[in-house]
């Protein structure tokens, strides 16, 4: 299983509708980034749009496990038991979107520290 697969089993995984846009909002990220290296202009504006994408990406995760959190709850209540198996993999996938959005929150970091140093470096 390639890399890229196991990225896009994951992504369904911890449920398509809070983890497909976190990743649209990493390369919504990586492109600005990009962007302005190209452009160099105000690095300000930029550094603020994508700490606000970072934070986002981060708020989005949590609310997505919250909901994954309130949805294992409810099979478990509906079944009356689970094994400790079916608690673990529920588990599991309330934690991918948190995951995904911490991961984009510091890529995220990772740009502002370069555009910050950037933009030492010209002033």
């Amino acid at each position: 299983m390639s890399l890229f697969t196991q990225i896009i089993d994951k992504c369904n995984e911890g449920g398509p509708f809070f983890t497909y846009p976190i990743v649209i909002i990493l390369f919504v990220i990586i492109g600005i980034f990009i962007y302005d290296l190209i452009k160099k202009s105000d690095y300000g504006k930029t550094i603020s749009l994508i700490s606000h994408l970072g934070w986002f990406a981060v708020a989005w995760g949590f609310w997505g496990r919250t909901f994954g959190l309130i949805a294992a709850f409810d099979n478990i209540e509906a079944l009356g038991e689970f094994t400790i198996g079916s608690l673990a993999h529920g588990l599991k996938i309330a934690l991918l979107d948190p995951i995904f959005g911490i991961f984009v929150f510091l890529v995220a970091r990772a740009g502002i520290i370069a555009l910050t140093l950037m933009q030492r470096k010209t002033d």
